[in-house]
């Protein structure tokens, strides 16, 4: 069973959880705490995420890795989707596109999620992540499909 299965983090009560999440009653999930991004602002079709940026995270260029960029963005993403969806549904990712604006070093990071349009099979979703100047630093979109019934069992 999956950490979102463990936590009841499905559908309505996603958007409890991630309450719960913030208020320290519910656990981040695993790489969320080992990359230290933290869920700040939820809402209905909206997820804020904070982390620090910091000189143990760098690429070859001696730059923030992308991956990390792209890891906050889809945390952002995928919990406002998430948070849109009935108490019988589940959701996965089916495409994601990040765009590096500029490059990071040492910042505090902010990634703002949220919906565009979900519709009654698939939805968009788009993420800005901002540094601590907040400047642009990167722009996300993701197609996520949504399942129900078998196929949101064990999601």
């Amino acid at each position: 069973m999956n950490f979102y299965m463990q936590t009841g983090c499905i559908g309505m009560a996603y958007l409890e959880n991630l309450q719960k999440m913030m208020e320290g009653e519910v656990p981040p999930p695993p790489n969320s705490q080992f990359l230290g991004i933290s869920l700040v602002e939820a809402g209905e079709g909206l997820a804020v995420f904070e982390m620090e940026a910091s000189d143990v995270m760098p690429n070859p260029m001696d730059t923030l890795h992308g991956g990390i960029l792209c890891d906050i963005s889809d945390a952002a993403m995928g919990c406002a989707f998430a948070s849109t969806l009935p108490d019988n549904a589940s959701y996965t990712t089916v495409e994601l596109k990040l765009n590096f604006i500029k490059p990071v070093w040492n910042s505090k990071l902010r990634a703002v999620g949220k919906v565009i349009k979900k519709g009654n099979a698939t939805g968009l979703v788009e993420c800005q992540v901002y540094d601590s100047k907040d400047g642009l630093v990167a722009y996300a979109t993701s197609t996520c499909i949504i399942l129900t019934d078998e196929k949101s069992v064990g999601r």
